[in-house]
């Protein structure tokens, strides 16, 4: 059966490029995927940084040759808003989650806005029980549902750019926007605020607004995409492979040094306008070599040799 199911996706058409889908409530990030996926009968598709099902927004998917530049989106900045319910704590630090603990404090518009500079910069965040985190081997929401075993998860540092009280909803909820690095759980960011606020928390509302350079202005509905059928390549929607990159430098190669990154091979940076591009810059930088104004590698700068990472066949 795996077999038959890996031999499926293997066919379909090379399509490459990206995708911006607004995922909906109730659906997967592999779901979201195999829909598009379908749609485009496109031969390979993946995902750049998971969202929950419960959680709603911004899910950039990659398609051919983009799936070889995930790597540099999943690290990217994300924006989410979210909305904190003050009072309960679950187990699953959103409202799936039954409640484990209780109290009557609430907080103020000024002890919200008072504690917000504790969460800003690199902090400390032991991720969300019910997580992808890996203990032992095993995924942390793997224990906790197997058994009732609650999972023992290190604190880990995340870095949190900036955060912002949006408002006040009422007296039990207040909205939130985060710009954050890689890692970061908006659950535990909710739970650990409603602590710090002397009370307990959970989050009723998440929405991803931003991956890396996508934002909600490029994405679509996923039931909207699906409509199009196979016409969805050729709509508008298809995004170009090296839109992930355009914040990594570009270094202009000539056919044959194109060649020999293609095999796998480094190419000594000889020529001037080569060299006065990357002067200035560290050894492991990584760069865009393009030919022609074509992606074809992303590459590893090392000694003055551009390396080959991951070549793009197109």
């Amino acid at each position: 059966m795996a077999r038959r199911a890996m031999g499926r996706r293997r066919k379909g058409a090379a399509i490459d490029g990206w995708v911006v889908i607004d995922k909906p409530l109730g659906v997967s990030a592999a779901q979201a995927v195999n829909t598009v996926r379908r749609t485009l009968n496109a031969a390979k598709a993946g995902h750049a940084g998971t969202l929950d099902p419960l959680a709603t927004g911004i899910l950039p998917i990659a398609l051919g040759e983009a799936t070889k530049t995930i790597t540099y989106l999943v690290e990217a900045t994300k924006g989410y808003r979210f909305t904190a319910r003050w009072g309960r704590a679950t187990a699953t630090d959103d409202a799936e989650g039954e409640i484990i603990e209780e109290s009557d404090a609430r907080p103020d518009e000024a002890a919200i806005e008072a504690v917000l500079p504790r969460f800003t910069g690199t902090i400390e965040q032991v991720p969300p029980a019910y997580s992808a985190v890996k203990v032992e081997g095993k995924r942390a929401y793997a224990i906790a549902r197997g058994g009732g075993e609650t999972p023992v998860l290190e604190p880990r540092p995340v870095r949190i750019d900036e955060i912002a009280l949006a408002r006040v909803i009422d007296r039990d909820q207040a909205e939130f926007l985060v710009s954050c690095g890689k890692g970061t759980y908006m659950r535990a960011l909710a739970r650990d605020i409603a602590r710090a606020l002397g009370t307990v928390g959970h989050v009723v509302e998440l929405r991803r607004t931003r991956v890396g350079p996508f934002t909600e202005d490029q994405a679509i509905s996923l039931e909207d995409f699906a409509a199009l059928g196979h016409s969805a390549a050729a709509s508008g929607h298809l995004l170009p492979v090296e839109t992930v990159l355009d914040d990594i430098p570009a270094l202009a190669m000539t056919e044959s040094e194109a060649d020999r990154l293609r095999r796998g091979q480094p190419v000594p940076v000889i020529r001037t306008v080569n060299r006065e591009r990357i002067r200035d810059l560290a050894d492991g930088t990584i760069l865009c070599a393009v030919q022609d104004g074509k992606l074809i590698a992303y590459t590893r700068l090392d000694g003055r040799m551009v390396h080959p990472v991951r070549v793009l066949n197109r």
